[in-house]
C-alpha cells in the first residue's frame, strides 16, 4: 500500500502528539492558512460505504505535495526557530518533485532537522521498528538528489520510520 501525504501527516500527527491548534500554528508557520476543521479533514479518513476492499485509504480532504512539505517547514520552524536571514515573507522552496519520487528522501531530511536526530539516532528508530539500515544506506537516502551516491528513499523506510518515531516519542 502505498504510503500517501495524508498518511505522512496523520502518522507524524500520532507519533509527535501534535494536538489540532499546534498543528494549525505549523502549517501558519510553513505559510499554509488553515484552520481546526480543515486540519481534522486532512486526518479523516472518508467514509465510503462502496469499496471496502480498497487498499487506497481517502481523506476527506486530501491534500498535496506543496502541503505536505509547508507542514514540515512549519515544523522545522517549530522546533528549531526561524533561520538567520529568513524574512517572513521569504517563500518556502519547495523540494519535492512533481513525481513524488523523492517525497520519502525529504521527509527524512526534514525531520531529521526539526527534531534535532543524527544518523545514529535515525538508525536506532529504524532498529526500533524492525528494520536495519548500514549507516551508508542512510547517508544515501539523505543525499541530495542527482548526487552519484544518492539512492530513492521507499515507502518501506518512511513508514518504519514513522513507526518508530511513534514507539520512541510515545512511550
Amino acid at each position: 500500500m502505498a504510503l500517501n501525504n495524508n498518511d505522512i501527516l496523520a502518522r507524524l500527527r500520532y507519533a509527535l502528539d501534535i494536538k489540532d491548534a499546534a498543528m494549525v500554528e505549523i502549517f501558519e508557520l510553513g505559510g499554509v492558512e488553515t484552520t481546526r476543521q480543515e486540519v481534522r479533514d486532512m486526518l479523516a479518513k472518508a467514509k465510503d460505504d462502496q469499496d471496502y476492499d480498497s487498499q487506497e485509504s481517502e481523506y476527506v480532504r486530501e491534500i498535496d505535495n506543496q502541503t505536505l512539505e509547508s507542514f514540515l517547514n512549519g515544523l522545522v520552524t517549530q522546533k528549531r526557530g526561524k533561520q538567520e536571514g529568513q524574512s517572513e515573507n521569504t517563500p518556502n522552496q519547495f523540494l519535492i518533485s512533481a513525481n513524488h519520487r523523492n517525497k520519502n528522501n525529504i521527509l527524512l531530511k526534514k525531520l531529521k532537522i526539526a527534531l534535532s536526530l543524527t544518523g545514529e539516532d535515525m538508525m536506532e528508530i529504524l532498529h526500533e521498528a524492525g528494520v536495519d539500515l548500514s549507516k551508508n544506506e542512510l547517508s544515501a537516502v539523505l543525499r541530495k538528489e542527482g548526487h552519484r551516491n544518492y539512492k530513492e528513499c521507499g515507502d518501506r523506510y518512511a513508514r518504519n520510520f514513522l513507526k518508530g518515531l511513534a514507539l520512541r516519542y510515545r512511550e
